[in-house]
């Protein structure tokens, strides 16, 4: 399967950098690049809904419009388009805003183009919440320091298997999809069929929000 992507990113020496990386890999098809947040707009718009991307790789700090706004406003004007964060942002009110915005993943520039690469194929094949280590640590500690109460409820009105719920404490403990394969013996395909079977369960979209349910629920 071909998975057409977008790059966003104000500095050209980036696109051209991340676009030739991503080019090793067969799976990838770049549709196009932009400078910022409005020229993806409307470079979006001049496409065919079946010619669009259906994942963005989106930079946070740009001219004229930045990646929190351009993934608020291309959510609703292209909702079958994915957006995964791609920046040298690490700080709390960054992630906030861009989960806030629609964004499925967020990782920091300085990752290995391989984890990027599984990063795509995890949102684009199961619906995943990829995040770069450091940043996966930082949305548990916010959603943990919520001083939003919520009422306990069991688990098991869900109806998630042993080695589902298994799974979702280790997401609660930021492990990604292949070090939660590794750490139970299987491989990162169960691992992912497991995750989407959770996300139907729960009735969320990304791992961030199965997280959160978990949280809110005081299962582990």
């Amino acid at each position: 399967m071909i998975f057409p992507i977008a790059i966003v990113d104000d500095k050209f020496q980036n696109r051209a950098s991340l676009s030739d990386k991503l080019a090793i890999f067969k799976e990838f098809k770049i549709v196009f690049t932009a400078s910022n947040g409005q020229e993806f707009l409307n470079m979006m718009k001049e496409l065919n809904a079946a010619d669009r991307p259906k994942l963005v790789l989106m930079d946070i700090d740009m001219p004229v419009m930045d990646g929190i706004e351009a993934v608020e406003k291309g959510s609703g004007l292209f909702p079958d388009t994915k957006y995964l964060m791609l920046t040298v942002f690490d700080d709390d009110e960054k992630i906030f805003e861009a989960i806030k915005a629609g964004a499925l993943g967020y990782l920091l520039k300085d990752e290995k183009v391989e984890l990027i690469a599984e990063s795509i194929k995890e949102i684009m094949e199961s619906g995943g919440s990829p995040m770069s280590p450091r940043i996966a640590r930082k949305a548990l500690k916010m959603l943990m320091n919520s001083n939003i109460q919520f009422e306990k409820e069991k688990e098991d009105e869900y109806l998630l298997s042993e080695r589902e719920k298994d799974i979702l404490k280790l997401m609660v403990e930021g492990y990604d999809y292949k070090a939660a394969a590794e750490k139970l013996f299987i491989s990162p395909h169960t691992v992912r069929k497991h995750i989407a079977n959770i996300y139907e369960k729960l009735h969320v979209t990304s791992k961030v929000q199965a997280v959160k349910v978990a949280i809110k629920k005081k299962w582990f």
